[in-house]
């Protein structure tokens, strides 16, 4: 595993900062910087989506067959890690990450040629039906029936926490077709339009006041067979490949970015007798250990890309790291609240708003800390929560 870049790979972290210098623009920048979300709002991602596709650049770990730019894993490194240091918008996983890679895998040839150039163009926004009101992390117990009815399944029953489902114009969802044999039997997986009669969006506000997730609504749906992914009654099988993307996806270059704000934070704000927060000691031992927890992270995930680059597999590394991540990014969220203070309370949902004239109270980096840190509360939960994690990891790893 190397630790350093070569000149090839410097190259091209020169090109990506040349690039991004010349094509971001200041609003899109601001909305990246203003995002308290896993992803920006679609006005703001799907330009950005479009000026990366026209580089080639909007799906850097898909093959270069279906559209992707032929990087290696230290090329996507380089790029994920630059696009977090610029503040870019960040695009929504749910296509390009998670349902694209399944089409690939488990899509029919006539999938694959519908659904995969529509992606990369952002002409379909996507969004995840797997949880339910009675079906979270034990996923297999979810019970939305899909009945059979000639070339169509009929569709009854609801899915929750659906993230931008209001944005999206088709859904990737997993129905129960049977309920003979185990849970995870008798689970089908479906592509559907959002647009089809009987379904019905309602929203769910957080705890930071925004309109991110929702519950949808399914009363006899009609929706046409060739949507399926896989078999009838093996969507399990195409819904755990679809999880390691979801938990393994991703890198620290967004905590690295956060943690490097959280550092400007505290050497801007006063922590009493005309001393910055960055000097407070019990302040310092917070932050280093973060730091710390943050540098083990980046050498698992350089680990994790040696092993990939010579053709492994991560096994069991995508529940570490996705366990790591989510409560190294809740730390850094006490941090940021901390260097807020009191100006952290200060509900400033329009001042937040992208292009807005009206002015903060309080410093602009205060604006953000209290709706990230209610919003990233969910991070080690969604996505399987980290108790399940670390079940996992007890399994492969420790044999238990």
């Amino acid at each position: 595993m190397k630790l350093t870049l070569d000149q090839k790979h410097e190259d091209f972290r020169r090109e990506v900062r040349m690039f991004l210098e010349e094509n971001l623009a200041p609003e899109l920048a601001q909305a990246g910087r203003l995002s308290t979300s896993v992803f920006s709002e679609p006005q703001h991602s799907k330009p950005w989506l479009k000026i990366l596709n026209e580089k080639g650049w909007a799906a850097p770990h898909w093959p270069e067959k279906y559209g992707g730019p032929g990087w290696d894993e230290m090329e996507k490194y380089i790029f994920a890690s630059e696009c977090a240091r610029a503040g870019t918008p960040s695009l929504s996983p749910m296509g390009l990450h998670m349902v694209g890679p399944c089409i690939m895998g488990y899509g029919t040839e006539e999938q694959k040629a519908y659904y995969l150039p529509r992606i990369l163009s952002g002409e379909d926004y996507w969004c995840q039906g797997y949880s339910e009101p009675g079906a979270g992390s034990d996923l297999a117990s979810l019970q939305m029936r899909a009945v059979s009815d000639g070339d169509d399944y009929i569709l009854n029953g609801s899915k929750i926490w659906t993230t931008q489902a209001h944005h999206a114009n088709k859904m990737f969802c997993l129905v129960r077709t049977s309920t003979e044999g185990k849970p995870q039997q008798g689970i089908t997986f479906l592509l559907l339009d959002m647009n089809l009669p009987g379904i019905r969006v309602e929203p769910i506000i957080t705890l930071a006041g925004e309109h991110e997730v929702n519950q949808v609504f399914f009363d006899d749906v009609r929706v046409p067979k060739s949507g399926r992914l896989g078999e009838e009654n093996d969507g399990w099988t195409v819904a755990k490949y679809l999880l390691e993307f979801e938990r393994g996806g991703g890198n620290s270059a967004g905590l690295e970015a956060a943690l490097e704000r959280i550092r400007i934070m505290a050497h801007a704000e006063p922590a009493g007798g005309g001393r910055p927060l960055a000097s407070d000691p019990a302040f310092q031992r917070r932050f280093t250990d973060t730091k710390i927890a943050l540098e083990g992270i980046v050498i698992t995930e350089k680990r994790v890309t040696a092993a990939l680059a010579g053709g492994g597999n991560p096994g069991p590394a995508s529940s570490m790291l996705k366990t790591a991540r989510t409560e190294t990014m809740q730390r850094i969220d006490e941090l940021a609240i901390e260097a807020a203070g009191l100006y952290g309370n200060v509900d400033q949902m329009a001042a937040r708003q992208p292009g807005s004239n009206i002015e903060p109270i309080g410093p602009q980096h205060s604006l953000t800390a209290m709706p990230r840190y209610l919003n990233n509360r969910a991070g080690s939960i969604y996505g399987g929560s980290n108790e399940v994690q670390r079940n996992v990891m007890a399994k492969l790893l420790l044999k238990l």
